[in-house]
């Protein structure tokens, strides 16, 4: 045996020996014997080093050991090599290279949890939902969350193909993208639907999600909107501390957003909004959310939902109710670890179940037309008034713009949405009844499912 591996079993065996013995009368009561069982890591370590017919460094074995160790724990948890790492960071950061997908694993098998927006995989059609049973015609089976993001990175130009279970077809669906760098851009569609209702959709709760999120809300506070569609919907969460920002901006000071419980007293959180902003206190807002929806959306949909503050419409979320520390090692590694498990409220842990929308909207694709220039006639007699204020000579800034043409095209298309904003139009001729505090209460207690003919 080398000098240096004879070191680092040593230093493994030192360092889980004076654990074992800080935590030995707790551990003996349990009937574990940590020490005993470091005992058999470091002979199988010193078998491998030896026998293995492959000569493999210590970091190398040591390096498997705590990937394996940690993918054992739960699909969320991982050891992050200093390059994995790295790589976090810069997602978390809004930029890096691929096809545009969040994953999970659910029941054994690599799952979309949701594309994003203006990606690869988006404009594929790729869903929430889809099992990945193959990369690049490889199985998946066995695969980490970690091996499946190596793979399906690249550089940009490169192709990807996935191969897709989609259950509610059970249909296999083969896709062959091109990667791209992906530039997320959280904060998008602000604008005024009508009748002086706002619009955003946040895409991912990111670094600087909440500064352009707040910057939003002003722009529409600024052209006269008094009430806001909160869009969601194939959000798959992001940053803890940023979706909790978002919500507290809608909630006065006080009021409990989610509480967090883990095994260590440090990991029991409660979170309760510091908000000294009453501009958006008594705005009536509409939360839409689908399957996509997760982790951070699910905080804010469910802080709101319970706090009486907003109505959630739309479909069930995806699920996703547990909390990930990041805790950098030494040599530049880290550990991407679940730590705690987070409430609504109301006390409900969703984690497997989802947020149930008070008003449950299936989504109803626009049917498309069968020529190009029929959908051509149908736009022009839309917006037909527009055209005719051109030519009174109407002041530029007063016209909308072809962004805006097409953001009133999509609204008028999208059914969640438009119920959102029937409902929003409820709230406020209810407004004129009926104010709690100034925080208005119109959750219904039970959900409203939709109607069967």
């Amino acid at each position: 045996m080398s000098r240096k591996t004879f070191a680092l079993i040593a230093g493994t065996i030192a360092f889980f020996s004076l654990t074992t013995f800080a935590l030995s009368e707790v551990e003996k009561k349990k009937g574990f014997d940590l020490y005993s069982q470091v005992e058999l890591f470091s002979y199988v370590l010193t078998t491998v080093r030896s026998e293995y017919v492959e000569e493999k460094t210590p970091k190398d074995l040591i390096y498997g050991a705590l990937d394996g160790m940690l993918a054992s724990l739960d699909p969320h948890s991982q050891f992050l090599k200093p390059e994995d790492y790295i790589e976090l960071k810069t997602e978390t950061q809004g930029k890096f290279g691929g096809i545009g997908i969040e994953i999970t694993t659910r029941d054994g098998l690599l799952t979309i949890i949701t594309p994003i927006e203006d990606t690869p995989a988006w404009k594929a059609g790729l869903k929430p939902g889809d099992k990945i049973v193959k990369i690049n015609n490889e199985l998946t089976r066995d695969v980490t969350l970690s091996q499946a993001v190596k793979k399906l990175r690249g550089n940009p130009g490169t192709k990807v193909t996935l191969t897709v279970l989609r259950e509610d077809e059970m249909k296999i669906h083969e896709f062959t993208m091109i990667r791209e760098i992906i530039h997320i851009q959280d904060v998008k569609d602000v604008h005024i639907i009508e009748d002086h209702i706002g619009y955003i959709r946040l895409t991912e709760f990111r670094e600087d999600s909440f500064k352009e999120f707040e910057k939003a809300l002003q722009e529409l506070k600024s052209k006269g909107a008094d009430s806001l569609v909160l869009d969601l919907r194939n959000n798959p969460g992001g940053l803890l501390s940023v979706a909790i920002n978002v919500a507290e901006i809608f909630l006065p000071e006080g009021q409990m957003i989610v509480s967090t419980k883990g095994r260590q007293e440090a990991q029991n959180l409660f979170n309760k909004s510091t908000n000294k902003n009453t501009d958006y206190l008594s705005w009536p807002i509409v939360v839409l959310i689908n399957e996509g929806s997760a982790s951070g959306s699910e905080i804010v949909a469910g802080a709101l939902k319970d706090d009486k503050r907003a109505v959630i419409v739309g479909e069930k979320s995806f699920g996703k109710g547990s909390v990930q520390s990041v805790i950098p090692l030494p040599d530049g590694s880290g550990l991407r670890l679940t730590t705690a498990k987070y409430y609504t409220p109301s006390g409900i842990c969703i984690h497997g179940i989802g947020i149930i929308p008070d008003i449950v909207v299936e989504r109803k694709d626009p049917p498309e037309e069968k020529k190009a220039d029929e959908k051509e006639k149908n736009i022009e007699k839309v917006f037909e008034e527009i055209e005719t204020n051109k030519e009174s000579e109407i002041k530029p800034e007063n016209t909308l713009s072809e962004k805006d043409v097409k953001l009133l095209k999509h609204d008028k298309e999208d059914n969640q949405l438009q119920s959102a904003v029937n409902v929003i139009k409820g709230i406020k001729t209810y407004k004129n009844f009926s104010l709690t505090q100034g925080v208005l209460d119109v959750s219904p207690r039970e959900p409203i499912q939709p109607e069967t003919k």
